[in-house]
């Protein structure tokens, strides 16, 4: 068939779809969950829970001038890689031995939560300016690979 993605293709598609949820004024991202084809939880990085987002309220790390990369505990959006393990943890989703698809390669923190939540790999398609997280992947055993989209 012509044109058909791969599966991973396929999977960082619908990553991308649930990143258009985001209400993060700077990146929109989007994370997908998923263990023998089946997609068990997705997330997007926004505001926690019955709080205002930076869509309406403007964001503290560009009013600062945050790099990107840096200081994460200044951001007021739970990440979209948490927001899918959160997901997992609340509805009673086993995610160990799963595959997690991002839009983008998580951040140190996200990675430390990924490792802990046994998740066996990762698929990113936008690179991350954070090579700690990648020597935590290496580290921890955790195959992480970029597939570009386009």
């Amino acid at each position: 068939m012509v044109g058909r993605p791969s599966t991973d293709k396929y999977f960082l598609e619908i990553a991308s779809v649930v990143a258009k949820r985001s209400t993060c004024l700077r990146n929109q991202v989007g994370a997908v969950i998923v263990r023998d084809k089946r997609i068990l939880t997705t997330g997007y990085n926004g505001a926690p829970s019955n709080m205002e987002h930076c869509l309406d309220i403007g964001c503290i790390r560009m009013k600062n001038n945050i790099a990107s990369g840096t200081q994460h505990e200044k951001c007021r959006a739970v990440h979209a890689e948490q927001n899918a393990i959160i997901q997992a943890a609340l509805h009673g989703v086993g995610i160990e031995g799963a595959t997690l698809y991002c839009t983008h390669q998580p951040c140190i923190l996200c990675t430390k939560m990924i490792i802990n939540s046994k998740i066996e790999r990762v698929v990113y398609s936008v690179s991350y300016p954070d090579t700690d997280a990648l020597e935590f992947f290496a580290d921890a055993g955790i195959v992480i690979e970029n597939i570009p989209l386009s």
